[in-house]
């Protein structure tokens, strides 16, 4: 039997972040706030702060057709494209972005950020703080969704992006979304926010703080100084359990039911657990229906994995999220009062209106 403090697979590097002295893949590179520190929403400062993105399509003449993908909690700046050097995995939204594809590559500049303290190139807790070169770690200040809007905002202004044609994204994605939409009115000609909400709630939050502990609570956890450690000295532990935590709560109980009755899942009592942090992305049976302006026409899309259900759309469909980017007035004003309520959870059914 596999002990409890071993797992089967190759070791775990201490952090999961993206370090310079990594193959940068196709990650590009902004930089800012190097001449006065970036004030954030609770009052803490960064200085030469880093934005990690990457892009595909060409910008037009007039930077008209540039559509901004906002990650989820754990996604990071390569949306799209193949594994390879700098990146481990094939893009989290391979099937939605490319040539002919819903987010047609051949018709929009799309690009993609790494969220500020994402670690995935932009600057994190595994940084090194200009101050004294070592990694912030609890020293790294706390950051909102609307720090990282902001921060997207700049790396727009570097790329010559005034307004968006649209920005897209899901959970934690479409939360910068509808932030956007609140900060940023004038730069976004259209908002797609999915399977998100506008605030979290305290039961969330609750969950949250519990997932939290257990990485507290793992001895490698070192109060968060782990960075320096060699592979399998991380809190891995802590992380898996913490993983699990969230994985529940990201489904009802008549999905887990649904999905898994009583059936045995897994015979190894003794399984990291990580597998939930690898492949939780997008999964599910889910029902979406899209509604759209145009005389209330719906599209209802259903599909065994929640990650590829977008994906299953036809292109004419996807086109209409963002073809009605130049709206007028009166449009983008039910547009903003849609964004409230863009998306409606059930255990059965997305329900989307842009």
């Amino acid at each position: 039997m596999t002990p409890q403090t071993e797992h089967g697979n190759a070791p775990f590097p201490a952090s999961g972040a993206w370090t310079s002295d990594q193959p940068a893949g196709h990650r590009r590179f902004h930089r800012f706030a190097v001449d006065r520190p970036f004030t954030l929403e609770g009052g803490g400062q960064l200085r030469d702060v880093t934005t990690a993105y990457e892009t595909w399509g060409e910008l037009d003449e007039r930077a008209s057709n540039a559509v901004l993908v906002c990650h989820a909690w754990t996604g990071d700046s390569h949306a799209a494209g193949p594994a390879g050097p700098g990146h481990p995995t094939p893009g989290w939204w391979e099937g939605l972005i490319g040539p002919g594809k819903p987010i047609d590559t051949d018709r929009y500049f799309v690009v993609c950020a790494n969220v500020l303290g994402g670690c995935q190139g932009s600057t994190g807790p595994a940084s090194p703080d200009p101050s004294d070169g070592r990694p912030y770690a609890l020293r790294f200040p706390v950051v909102t969704i609307r720090d990282m809007v902001r921060a997207q905002a700049l790396l727009a202004d570097s790329l010559g992006i005034a307004r968006w044609h649209a920005v897209i994204g899901g959970s934690m994605g479409g939360m910068q979304v509808l932030e956007w939409g609140i900060m940023f009115p004038n730069r976004v000609g259209a908002i797609v926010p999915i399977a998100t909400c506008a605030e979290a709630s305290a039961q969330q939050i609750a969950w949250g703080s519990i997932g939290r502990r257990a990485l507290l609570m793992d001895p490698k956890w070192n109060d968060g100084d782990y960075y320096g450690a060699p592979d399998d000295g991380g809190p891995w532990h802590g992380l898996s359990v913490a993983r699990m935590i969230a994985q529940v709560t990201f489904r009802t109980d008549n999905k887990f039911s649904e999905r898994f009755g009583r059936r045995l899942a897994n015979k190894s009592f003794h399984d990291e657990g990580l597998d939930c942090c690898r492949s939780s992305r997008w999964r599910g049976t889910s029902t979406t229906t899209v509604t759209g302006w145009s005389g209330g026409s719906t599209r209802t899309v259903t599909s065994t994995s929640a990650r590829r259900w977008i994906s299953t759309m036809s292109v004419a469909a996807a086109e209409a999220w963002l073809g009605r980017c130049h709206a007028s007035p009166r449009r983008r004003s039910r547009s903003a009062s849609a964004a409230t309520s863009s998306t409606r959870r059930t255990s059965r059914s997305r329900s989307i209106r842009w």
